[in-house]
This record gives structure tokens, C-alpha cells and sequence, in this order.
């Protein structure tokens, strides 16, 4: 039986309901997050990642919604924590917070006098993208939507329809995954995940001014490039048909992980294969969320049965 967080308890995942008329259903008027916990089977326990930095992106978009959760990060890492203890099971975990308008009024758009809603679920997760032979993706005509229309910088559940019709769009066209240009003809991120380019030696990802969601597990891999690899790391725009003659090509984000990219629009990304410093960086990765690299256990929260 799973419990789900619902309005400031724990009840079991099936009384956790809401009216066909909430405010947040008819008009997307929430945010979220999704946070991973990987289960380690020689420690026997579950390792949220970078539990508190989700929670704390979390309530910056709860403030852009004008939506007020009633918890603090740490308060809501803690909530989260007794959650996973609860539904403990011996595999990997996705975390979805939600807080939304929970308002059963029609037609009243003013986000400032509507009340609000919060609850947290897990449910068991693999891989969303398959990483094992790399990802084929194309350029999706949907543009990503900019800052002035729906903030990216806020995990807004009504913006998703952006990453929606992109993915729908490649799949349908035989491709895996999407990528997306900005209104600048900019390629910005994939339908759901950021961005990185290995060039000349160099990491590329475009920076924040592009309308991108300031991804965790991005800014996870620019520590980890700084840091381990020690390569250059360059924050700068990516044009349309640079992103064809880049050397490695990778998209990464809480459920996409580390994710090579190896044809775009049919064009091999390098010879086709999982460049060098992205399986570097995959497998340190994957190492780092297990618990099997001491030097980030500060980014794990342990959770045991």
C-alpha cells in the first residue's frame, strides 16, 4: 500500500483526490519537481539526490505562482524522507512534489486569491531515455517558450504541453527525443532536459538567458567538469546547425540522467557512438548517485527502512 503527502498529512495513495473542478487541472496553474532516490543494494538503502536544492528550485517556483507551500526546504526534505521510509522499496524512485491552485472556482485567473494545494508522491522509475546505445534525436519545429510567455525558470505543470507536443511529434517521426530552438533559432534544450556540447576540447551549454530551466543535475555536471575533468566549461548560445558538428552531444536532467545524443536530424553526432567525456561523465555520475563516490556523499540524504 503507498502513502502519498496530500494537504499537510499522510493518507493512502487512493484518498488523495481532488475535484474534476480544482483550479490547477482546468488551467495548468501549479509547479513541481521531480527528484530522484537510487536504491543501493550493498548499503540497503535508498539515496535521494540533491534532495533540499530540489525543494528549495521548488519554492522559487511556488513564489513566481504567487503559491505558498506552508514548509520550508528543510522542512519539506524532512516530509519527503518519512514519505520514502513509508513506500521503501529495493529499487530506484522518482519524487514528484506538486502544489497547485486548488481554488473549485471557474474563471477567476487572479493567482493572488486563490488557495492552495501540496502533495508529494513516489512511484518506482527505470530509465526514461535509453542511454545504454544513445539517443537519436531531431529538431523539433515547436519552439521552447520564453521567459516573457510562461517563466522556463519555474517547473510550471500547465508549460509541459511545450515538451509534450515536441516528444510526441519526434517519436511519431522515429526519433527518441526532441530538441528545441528558442525564438532566436537557438538550440536550447530537449523536450524535457538540458543541454551539453563537447567542442575543440571544450563543454558548451547554453546559459540561463536562454530560456532554459536551471537544471540540478546541469549544474551537477558543470561542478563535475570543472572540478574532476578540469575542462573548460563555456555558457553560450548553440546555433541550429553548430549542434550538427559538435564532437560529442549530451542531455541531461533528473529523469533523462546523463543521456548521449548520437544522430541529430540523422546526422552522426561524432562517429556515432558515446563520445569520451560523456561516458566519463555518465558513469561518474551514476557512481555519485549510488553512494559509491565519497567526495559527494553531501549531495546523497540516506534512507532505510
Amino acid at each position: 500500500m503507498k502513502f502519498v503527502y496530500f494537504n499537510g498529512e499522510f493518507v493512502r495513495q487512493d484518498k488523495a483526490l481532488i475535484s474534476i473542478m480544482t483550479h490547477g487541472l482546468q488551467y495548468g496553474t501549479g509547479c513541481f519537481e521531480g527528484i530522484r532516490a537510487y536504491y543501493s543494494e550493498k548499503d540497503t538503502a535508498l539515496y535521494a539526490f540533491r534532495l533540499e536544492e530540489h525543494f528549495k528550485r521548488f519554492l522559487r517556483s511556488c513564489q513566481t505562482l504567487f503559491i505558498k507551500p506552508g514548509h520550508s526546504a528543510g522542512e519539506l526534505s524532512q516530509i519527503t524522507k518519512s514519505l520514502l521510509e513509508k513506500n521503501f522499496d529495493k529499487t530506484d524512485i522518482y519524487i514528484r512534489p506538486v502544489a497547485y491552485k486548488s481554488d473549485l472556482r471557474v474563471g477567476n485567473f487572479n493567482l493572488t486569491k486563490l488557495e492552495d494545494g501540496l502533495a508529494i508522491y513516489t512511484v518506482s522509475m527505470g530509465r526514461y531515455l535509453d542511454t545504454t546505445k544513445g539517443v537519436r534525436a531531431t529538431i523539433s519545429p515547436w519552439r521552447r517558450i520564453s521567459d516573457t510567455a510562461i517563466p522556463p525558470r519555474a517547473k510550471v505543470t500547465g508549460s509541459y504541453i511545450n515538451t509534450s507536443l515536441a516528444k510526441t511529434d519526434a517519436e511519431l517521426s522515429g526519433y527518441d527525443e526532441a530538441l528545441l530552438l528558442d525564438n532566436a533559432g537557438h538550440i536550447v534544450e530537449g523536450s524535457a532536459e538540458n543541454i551539453f556540447a563537447v567542442k575543440s576540447g571544450a563543454l558548451i551549454t547554453p546559459p540561463p538567458s536562454d530560456d532554459i530551466l536551471e537544471g540540478i543535475t546541469r549544474s551537477t555536471i558543470i561542478e563535475l567538469v570543472q572540478k574532476e575533468l578540469k575542462l573548460p566549461l563555456i555558457e553560450r548560445s548553440i546555433g541550429r546547425s553548430e549542434i550538427y558538428s559538435v564532437d560529442e552531444l549530451f542531455l541531461v536532467g533528473t529523469g533523462a540522467e546523463v543521456s548521449p545524443v548520437i544522430s541529430v536530424d540523422k546526422r552522426l553526432i561524432g562517429d556515432g557512438t558515446i563520445g569520451k567525456y560523456t561516458k566519463i561523465l555518465k558513469d561518474m555520475y551514476f557512481q555519485i548517485v549510488h553512494g559509491e563516490n565519497k567526495t559527494y556523499k553531501h549531495w546523497l540524504t540516506k534512507i532505510t527502512a
